[in-house]
């Protein structure tokens, strides 16, 4: 009693990020609840990021450099963040059941990640983990099979012309599948690190 009374475990500080995994669950069932536009969102930017994506590596077709592989690799992932952002920002209304916002969506997306980042690096931790570990699942098994695991961990070194149009089918499913989740991650964080700036900023003033 001298302490006061007690917080129930549940109840966080007023402007305090929620934990990783209640973010998370939010997120899935925005992503129920608003399948079909984030969806279609991600087939979108997934449609689009895959013809750089197949060009890059058409150019290092039959280079067996680990230089060149790298090289592309980075390319990749630089194409497939503008994705991420693209997306994030075009399902930003979905937790209020407003539309899809394409136009301006990867201004807007990058500006919700930033914050998400400073404000619930854990939170997006964990989501970047769980959609990585579900991309995994969905492209590894298949590449490997396809393509050999040389040519998945290292450069591509001319393989089958099926191998790699399976390889690069799988990459699009698991880049479509995981890129709506990532997205309202963001979102959500992003959003409630926005609300409650101006507390943050009331409370180092004071």
């Amino acid at each position: 009693m001298l302490d006061g009374p007690r917080r129930h475990p549940a109840v966080t500080l007023a402007g305090a990020p929620p934990r990783p995994t209640a973010t998370v669950r939010r997120a899935l069932g925005l992503l129920r609840r608003h399948a079909r536009s984030a969806y279609l969102a991600a087939v979108a930017a997934t449609l689009v990021n895959t013809v750089p994506d197949v060009v890059r590596q058409l150019l290092v077709w039959d280079d067996p450099s680990v230089v060149a592989a790298v090289a592309v690799d980075v390319v990749g992932f630089l194409t497939a963040l503008v994705a991420q952002l693209w997306v994030t920002g075009a399902v930003a209304d979905l937790p209020d059941g407003g539309p899809l916002r394409p136009a301006g969506a990867l201004r807007r997306g990058t500006g919700l990640a930033g914050a998400a980042v400073r404000a619930a690096t854990g939170t997006v931790a964990a989501a970047v983990v769980l959609g990585g570990a579900v991309s995994a699942l969905l492209t590894v098994p298949a590449s490997v099979a396809a393509i050999g695991w040389q040519r998945v961990l290292g450069p591509l070194d001319a393989p089958s012309v099926g191998g790699f149009v399976v390889a690069t089918v799988s990459d699009a499913v698991a880049s479509a599948v995981t890129l709506p989740f990532l997205a309202l991650v963001l979102v959500l964080a992003g959003r409630r690190s926005s609300v409650h700036q101006p507390e943050r900023e009331a409370r180092r003033r004071g």
